[in-house]
């Protein structure tokens, strides 16, 4: 799977550029720009790992080199110029992402890419390489970055508007002495909630207890006394950063009974796995929400007042009559 996304960009007179992209995932073939980029080069000690087979992850020591190969294919029936560059990218709530033009960070800046540009025959692919160096003086930390192959268009009958269209392959680097820091996750609360179609959603709270970033998939099963639903997918990307959380959404995607449920989820990134156990109730209910008139809310903070008030009588009275009192006893002692 790539990361993809498709950007319009209006040039006008009088106005600068718009710019609107967004994120999505796509199989090999699917993108809407024709165009795709895999990775060819899997490190042996990561051959097991599903990440490592749709991402460059590792982990280097300051000074260190790594080179890996990408593959960019034409599958458009015209023949096409492909540029090819690294750019930034970041992990913000929980979400792997990145900007809408080719901004820089650290770690695209350490990337260098065979050549800049291809030009590639209808269903022509061509390698290219890739070389990730470190400097020595690189601080220790995780880093993140995206390759990307693009394709620019204009409109035709001389229009204003240029699309970008754009694939791309995340990167995870992490640097720092010795081996590889530790991944692991535990797997908080589940719960149920209303999703945005017909079917409900189960949810699962995930704190990244580990030292590398999380990307995480997984599946959900359901059982009530002998009927059985699933497994389902994990439907939203989440990727959480060490020391955070992030909540993990799955679809049921299917019309079951009404009633109380086990729930059993497995969820995964990379090679750590991790299991959890819950019930939840469907139908979910929907959140109860109770809209208040200006006039119940100015009632409201009038009574507030005036409670408050009566409050302060009371006190002073209280503090009065303990006064008189006092008073009152000396002079008898007197």
């Amino acid at each position: 799977m790539l990361l993809a996304s498709v950007a319009l960009v209006a040039f006008g007179a009088s106005a600068a550029p718009a710019v609107a992209a967004r994120e999505q995932r796509y199989e090999p073939g699917d993108d809407p720009a024709a165009i795709n980029l895999q990775l060819l080069d899997i490190p042996a000690k990561r051959a097991e790992d599903p990440r490592a087979r749709v991402y460059i992850i590792d982990h280097l020591k300051p000074g260190a080199m790594i080179s890996r190969r990408v593959e960019v294919r034409n599958d458009s029936p015209e023949s096409q110029k492909i540029e090819l560059y690294a750019g930034a990218a970041s992990v913000e709530n929980s979400a792997f992402t990145i900007p809408e033009d080719r901004t820089g960070n650290e770690l695209s800046g350490w990337i260098k890419l065979k050549t800049p540009a291809v030009e590639l025959a209808p269903g022509e692919r061509e390698p290219v390489a890739v070389d990730i160096t470190v400097p020595r003086n690189a601080s220790k930390g995780e880093r993140y970055a995206a390759i990307w192959a693009q394709v620019t268009s204009g409109t035709k009958q001389g229009g204003n508007v240029v699309q970008v269209h754009r694939v791309g392959i995340r990167v995870y680097l992490d640097i720092g002495p010795g081996g590889e820091p530790p991944t692991d996750f535990r797997i908080g609360d589940l719960g149920a909630e209303r999703g945005i179609g017909e079917f409900p959603v189960v949810t699962a709270e995930v704190t990244n207890t580990g030292e590398r970033a999380l990307d995480m998939t997984g599946r959900l099963t359901l059982s009530k006394g002998a009927v059985e639903a699933g497994p389902f997918k994990v439907t939203n990307g989440v990727t959480i950063l060490p020391g955070q959380s992030g909540k993990v959404r799955i679809e049921v995607n299917q019309s079951l009974p009404a009633g109380v449920w086990d729930v059993q989820v497995l969820l995964a990134s990379g090679l750590v796995e991790r299991k959890a156990e819950g019930r939840i109730t469907l139908p979910v209910a929907a959140p109860m929400t109770v809209e208040k008139s200006p006039r119940a809310v100015w009632l409201a903070y009038a009574t507030g007042i005036v409670a408050l008030l009566v409050l302060v009588v009371l006190v002073g009275w209280h503090l009065a009559r303990r006064q008189r009192t006092r008073l009152t006893s000396g002079r008898r002692l007197g």
